[in-house]
């Protein structure tokens, strides 16, 4: 697998779709109670959890402390936490930890990617190509058309 190319096609699932957004987008809802800024806030935190993730197998310290946060709450705590920022400061950290993320998987060794077992709290059974996959790019994929909805609505 090319985990920087699966990377990349999940960011500019996104990017594609946040790219023709206007400003008066960002505050329609897009998900249960969740408007689309919500929305992307919530990849935001996921992105950063995730780069915190390859920053231990690229020997680099992690940015944030949102891998201790509690699994059962982490995706309307992060929401909330977010709710209130600008949005250019959502955007930033969205597209800012994305850059840290692909920047540690380029350290990691391509070995380390297929081998089972690293990430025993994901699974026993997985790889850190198995987290890419399913927890990042299928996650941005899931959301994708929760935020092209808005734009549709948006045209209606």
């Amino acid at each position: 697998m090319n985990t920087l190319d699966v990377l990349m096609y999940g960011q500019r699932t996104i990017r594609s779709t946040i790219d023709r957004f206007r400003a008066d987008d960002w505050d329609r809802i897009a998900l249960g109670v969740w408007t689309a800024k919500d929305l992307l806030g919530h990849l935001g935190a996921f992105e950063v959890r995730f780069a915190d993730v390859l920053a231990e197998f690229a020997g680099a310290s992690p940015e944030s402390d949102l891998r201790s946060v509690d699994p059962a709450t982490f995706n309307d705590d992060q929401a909330a936490i977010r709710k209130d920022w600008p949005l250019d400061q959502v955007m930033f950290e969205f597209l800012g930890a994305y850059e840290h993320a692909v920047r540690h998987a380029k350290l990691i060794a391509p070995g380390v990617w297929r081998e089972v077992g690293t990430i025993p709290w994901y699974g026993p059974e997985y790889s850190l190509d198995d987290l890419v996959v399913y927890q990042m790019y299928g996650h941005k994929r899931e959301h994708d058309p929760q935020l092209k909805a808005v734009l549709e609505a948006a045209a209606r």
